[in-house]
Formats: structure tokens, C-alpha cells, sequence
């Protein structure tokens, strides 16, 4: 690795550092966390509900298949 690309990835960590600083602990960083647990609930529910759905259709449809 060349200094250039060096001293680029060092400057491109240090940034990456800062921003997460600033992400935890800068002027909304609570709202911003309360709304990342909300969409992983989010996530959460839709992903379960589907594979609820998913297995509640394909038990329907294989006990109505054997009823005729």
C-alpha cells in the first residue's frame, strides 16, 4: 500500500469513528435510537407474521385438500 492510500484509509476510519460519535451521543441521537428499536419491532413482527401466514395457508391448503 502506497502513503496515499494509507493516509486515505485512515482518514476514512477516523471519519466512520466521528460519525458514530456523533450518531450515539450529538442533538437527537436519542430519537434517533428509539426510532431504530421501533423499526426493528417492526421488522421483527412483520417477518413472524408472514411465516405465520406462510404455514397458516399451506396447513389450509393441504387439510382442504384431503377433504375431498
Amino acid at each position: 500500500m502506497s502513503l496515499k492510500e494509507k493516509t486515505i484509509e485512515e482518514l476514512e476510519n477516523k471519519i466512520e469513528r466521528i460519525e458514530r460519535v456523533i450518531a450515539k451521543k450529538g442533538v437527537g441521537s436519542e430519537y434517533l435510537s428509539k426510532a431504530e428499536k421501533i423499526q426493528r419491532n417492526l421488522n421483527l413482527a412483520l417477518f413472524f407474521g408472514g411465516i405465520t401466514l406462510v404455514t397458516g395457508l399451506t396447513a389450509w391448503a393441504l387439510l382442504s385438500s384431503n377433504d375431498e
